[in-house]
């Protein structure tokens, strides 16, 4: 390939190479639910055409999503008004591309990279394209780093580090998109990119002013409402997740966080469908399945930077094992569990502290606060465990010393696992504080009085021993004379 030296004859020749000379025409035929068939466009998938919608409306971009019959199967990006059998489709002759710069912090944008607010950009912006080969796997370098959420619970038990992924798992309601901007306004990352997939359009503002507040000044949102195209519900986590890319090739540790990766599979389960793909659990198609891993695997560390994915997974009915749920979970480097019943007793954040993990964990802890968590995840699954009795009265204290010392530190506990809102904790506080809470447990399991041994008296029965000779006499019998 050959290399132009920089200059406007280098800029000329390379709009003359890189130019599509050729122009492309074809005409819509029919247009059956969510697909435009066309006819007479030479465009290669994934590239972007024009459909006119008559003299007074603009043309409507529509991405090729596959072929059928020799027909093109477009997908639109807008809205289809206008548009009737023998209009003329245009071929652009390039894929979506979206502007990237230190413009975009402070800005929400919608799926293809424009200012909601139709303000203009603060600085220069650079054409790339939303879609990108994610680094190889020896380009990668080791996690070892924790990044700071700002969440006890999780920078204590579920420690994050700069460049791991990890999933939020959760039904409706239970407070993710609160949690989100919690750890969005508290993380030591440079830069959060927040990605909105298919949200209530009324719950956006809400989001940006009252949950992202003053940390949008350094922050990108990108928003896709439940009204807007399949296609565009798509390209607005590849467009969050172009944005991450780009600035941490600059040397960024950038925090990406998507609500949700099920709204994303849903989207492409509509278009998978559409153009003729047989459907698989629970009305999946195969292309969900392939598309999963080639966007999240776009994330973590570079050569140049970091990208710490936090991704949501809405579970159908809380149920955890939903085919979406389980293939994330199985691509993620860990998972965090939002409980409904914590939500609903007040508890929040409502993090099941038994239920969620991080994959890395033994990287990035010490020894002693590794320690530490696991005595908290003792007393918690204890507690757990006999919480009947204890509901019912019918635990009777001494019994077990684990269960002991987790009652007498409950409200400890509790006040360590539940955080307000408005309080960011750092590193060093839920460090301190697990490991005082350990410190304690062990010192009450240590003074719990052992049993009493029993006297000789007291002592039940030793079972007799049935398999020796027994204690009653064989009857001896007379030979039988006739």
């Amino acid at each position: 390939m050959t290399v132009l030296p920089d200059g406007p004859l280098a800029d000329a020749l390379r709009a003359v190479r890189d130019g599509d000379l050729h122009r492309r025409r074809g005409r819509v035929r029919d247009l059956i639910g969510l697909i435009v068939e066309a006819t007479g466009l030479e465009a290669p998938l994934g590239e972007v055409c024009m459909i006119d919608a008559g003299r007074t409306r603009p043309p409507v971009p529509a991405e090729v999503v596959g072929f059928r019959e020799g027909r093109t199967l477009l997908m639109p990006l807008g809205e289809l008004s206008g548009v009737r059998p023998g209009t003329n489709v245009r071929a652009t002759g390039s894929a979506l591309r979206v502007g990237v710069g230190e413009g975009l912090l402070g800005r929400v944008l919608d799926a293809l990279g424009r200012p909601l607010d139709r303000a203009a950009p603060t600085g220069p912006l650079s054409a790339v394209a939303i879609e990108r080969e994610p680094p190889g796997a020896l380009e990668r370098r080791r996690i070892s780093e924790r990044v700071r959420l700002g969440v006890r619970a999780l920078d204590a038990l579920v420690p994050c580090g700069r460049g791991q992924r990890l999933g939020i798992f959760a039904g409706s309601g239970v407070g993710k998109s609160s949690l989100l901007g919690m750890i969005a306004r508290a993380t030591s990352a440079d830069v959060n990119v927040i990605c909105l997939v298919g949200e209530r359009g009324r719950e956006v503002r809400e989001f940006v002013e009252r949950d992202l507040g003053s940390a949008l000044e350094r922050s990108v949102v990108v928003v896709a409402t439940s009204d807007q195209p399949a296609l565009l519900r798509i390209r607005a986590a590849l467009t969050a997740t172009a944005i991450a890319e780009w600035f941490r090739d600059r040397g960024c540790d950038v925090l990406l966080m998507m609500d949700s990766v099920t709204r994303f599979a849903m989207a492409q389960r509509e278009i998978g469908l559409a153009v003729g793909e047989p459907p698989a659990t629970r009305g999946y198609t195969p292309s969900v399945f392939a598309l999963l891993p080639k966007l999240l695997e776009r994330s973590g560390t570079s050569a140049s930077g970091t990208i710490t994915g936090l991704y949501t997974v809405l579970v159908e009915g809380d149920d955890m094992n939903e085919p979406i749920a389980d293939q994330v979970r199985s691509i993620l480097d860990g998972h965090v569990v939002l409980s409904r019943e914590l939500a609903h007793a007040g508890h929040y954040p409502a993090i099941d502290v038994l239920a969620s993990v991080s994959r890395l964990e033994h990287e990035l802890l010490d020894a002693a606060v590794l320690a530490a968590g696991r005595t908290l995840r003792a007393l918690l699954a204890a507690l757990r465990d006999k919480e009947d009795l204890i509901a019912i009265g019918a635990y009777r204290s001494g019994s077990d010393p684990r269960v002991d010392a987790a009652l007498a530190l409950r409200d400890e506990i509790e006040d360590f696992l539940r955080q307000p809102l408005e309080h960011a904790s750092t590193l060093e506080e839920a460090d301190t504080r697990l490991l005082s809470l350990a410190r304690a447990a062990e010192e009450l399991q240590a003074s719990a009085p052992q049993p009493a041994e029993t006297s000789a008296s007291d002592r039940a029965p030793e079972p007799r021993d049935l398999t020796g000779a027994s204690a009653i006499p064989p009857l001896e019998l007379a030979p039988w004379q006739p």
